[in-house]
């Protein structure tokens, strides 16, 4: 068993205390756990109807996206459809953080709906690919803030002991939209128009803008709009936006629109890749209340689970994008069945996601869930590289399974060691940044298997069926619609090779879960808290322990000791950064 170390910074330890903005509030203490009354599940609600909306639109886009390719002629801008939501949604996701701390999470939150909403409506409208790719934009602004608010807004809700359930709730509302998600966008493509597909999202994002502004009663932080708008670390973002942006821009061209030994691709990345390395060092050293404070990473527990995020994020991505490229290419289903197809994945992850959340909050400890989860992960992506063209229902089915209960169990628990080794006031930088790393990935995941099946299609497929394509077009989804038309023994050899170059993709997946495994080494098992910043909490439980303290001090009684004050002052002077100190130190390894 380790020691305490006098160093706020040593690996697993709780860190100082960062003095609040809102440190008058540490002398009203935080409740005793009490029965979650309505104020709380019409707040959760709330949010999880916004999680719905934007997780809705990601996974319907990827079924319908041969449809949407080949109606505006895009072959080979098709990997922006997907790259310009997930750069657009990564480069936010710091700045949103940082806005909903100062100015607060309900206004946040009800801009991104609106933003989501805007992006919708000019998606449906599309008349050309780069006006869809425009949009996608917008849409990526508002989509990846109502993710990352989602879970900031949770973390204030519920202390992270408590939170494997919740969260479990959060990727079962993701899950349910992946599951339904494919099949509406599949319908739509095929037996309406694709472009009701973003037209389905502008009623779902009013009820969800209604909802937060009845529903999400939580507490803003006091000052006037001048003074939080000058405590925003403008030049920071500025430089983790940008270098984000050109970094992002730059993977997404290599092996697909430009080689990527060419000035197109390295350029972008290279000079984005600088502005990133600008982004940490400025807020290392400038800013007194930076976007990302690096604290947060300073401990190895907390910096494993932002890596095993990350590539969580690029396994997860390629299996939700490229597995209905294998069931439409190979075996020839409509858009349609192959979202039927991709059932296994949707159905199965959401309940594993919910198992994860429980073993952690049954055993208070977060190692063993990572453990499995990232072996099912390596072994049902093992099995999906085994896929032929005529593999049977039996096979492609339960390869799915397997590799869906690991990447459900995975997706609910990762910011269980990231969390753990903070003090509460850093939740939302370090949500922030969680999200930010699997956003980020995702468009990494997104572009690698691109790239990976660009390449090999090339090298695989017939001669005489490539030429059918002008040069720079992405085979994968211009191919996919002709398939069907070719004669034998061409369309023969054309499957086969979708099948090997699929395989290849999984292959390059197992090496990233393999990745994954590894950084479980750095974990430490930590002990989670029990409380939560209430500096954000709900309202109505503000206002109801001000009238108790109000009735105590008229009464001139201690006896009541309302509210839990004695016995939590400790915990609130050290949450709410009225007195500097150090948080305990766990670092007992299991």
């Amino acid at each position: 068993m380790s020691t305490a170390s006098p160093s706020p910074f040593d690996a697993d330890s709780r860190y100082k205390a960062m003095p609040s903005p809102h440190s008058s509030l540490a002398s009203s203490p935080p409740p005793q756990k009490s029965p979650k009354g309505s104020a709380f599940w019409l707040c959760f609600t709330a949010v999880v109807v916004c999680n719905f909306l934007s997780a809705l639109d990601v996974t319907a886009v990827s079924t319908a996206l041969p449809t949407i390719t080949d109606d505006l002629h895009g072959g080979d801008l098709f990997v922006w459809v997907g790259a310009a939501y997930g750069l657009a949604s990564a480069s936010i996701l710091p700045f949103s953080g940082r806005l909903a701390d100062i100015i607060g999470r309900r206004p946040i939150m009800m801009a991104c709906v609106g933003f989501f909403f805007v992006g919708s409506a000019l998606a449906g409208s599309a008349q050309s690919m780069k006006m869809l790719i425009a949009a996608r934009t917008v849409q990526g602004v508002g989509g990846g803030g109502i993710i990352n608010l989602a879970s900031i807004i949770t973390s204030d809700l519920v202390p992270l002991a408590e939170r494997g359930v919740y969260q479990g709730f959060l990727i079962l509302t993701w899950a349910f939209a992946a599951a339904i998600g494919p099949v509406v966008g599949g319908s739509l493509a095929e037996k309406a128009s694709w472009r009701w597909l973003f037209y389905l999202n502008l009623p779902l994002a009013g009820i969800a803008f209604i909802f937060v502004t009845i529903f999400l009663k939580v507490r803003t932080p006091p000052g006037t709009l001048q003074e939080k708008l000058a405590r925003i670390d403008w030049i920071g973002n500025f430089f983790v936006i940008t270098g984000t942006t050109l970094a992002l821009i730059g993977l997404t061209w290599g092996g697909v629109s430009f080689p990527w030994g060419s000035a197109h691709v390295l350029g972008p990345l290279i000079i984005g890749a600088v502005f990133l390395v600008i982004f940490f060092v400025y807020e290392f050293t400038v800013p007194k209340e930076p976007t990302l404070p690096l604290d947060i990473m300073a401990n190895r527990t907390s910096l494993s689970g932002y890596i095993a995020t990350f590539f969580h994020g690029i396994v997860s991505i390629s299996i939700i994008y490229y597995l209905p490229v294998y069931f439409q290419a190979c075996m020839a289903a409509s858009p349609i069945h192959s979202s039927i197809n991709l059932f296994a994945t949707a159905l199965v992850c959401s309940p594993f996601s919910l198992i994860g959340g429980v073993i952690v909050k049954a055993t208070n400890k977060y190692r063993l869930a990572n453990y499995l989860g990232w072996t099912l992960t390596i072994i049902g992506v093992g099995l999906l590289s085994l896929l032929k063209d005529d593999s049977s229902t039996a096979a492609w089915a339960g390869f799915q399974v397997i590799a869906a209960a690991g990447m459900g169990i995975i997706w609910a628990i990762t910011l269980f060691p990231i969390l753990a080794p903070l003090p509460v006031t850093r939740a939302a930088a370090a949500l922030a940044f969680y999200n930010f790393c699997r956003t980020f990935a995702q468009t990494w995941g997104v572009a690698i298997s691109a790239s990976i099946l660009q390449n090999e299609l090339k090298k695989r497929l017939p001669a005489e069926f490539i030429a059918q394509f002008p040069e720079g077009v992405e085979i994968a989804y211009a191919a996919i619609p002709v398939i069907r038309t070719l004669d034998e023994p061409l369309k023969t050899e054309v499957r086969v090779a979708f099948a090997e170059s699929m395989a290849i993709v999984w292959r390059a997946m197992i090496g990233f879960s393999a990745a994954g495994y590894v950084t479980l080494f750095m974990l430490r098992e930590v002990p989670m808290q029990k409380h939560t910043d209430e500096t954000y909490g709900l309202q109505q439980q503000k206002e109801g322990r001000e009238r108790s303290v109000e009735r105590g001090r008229l009464s001139g009684s201690d006896d009541e000791d309302p509210e839990g004050a004695k016995e939590n002052a400790n915990t609130t002077s050290v949450e709410l950064g009225a007195v500097p100190a150090v948080l305990p130190v766990h670092t007992t390894d299991v």
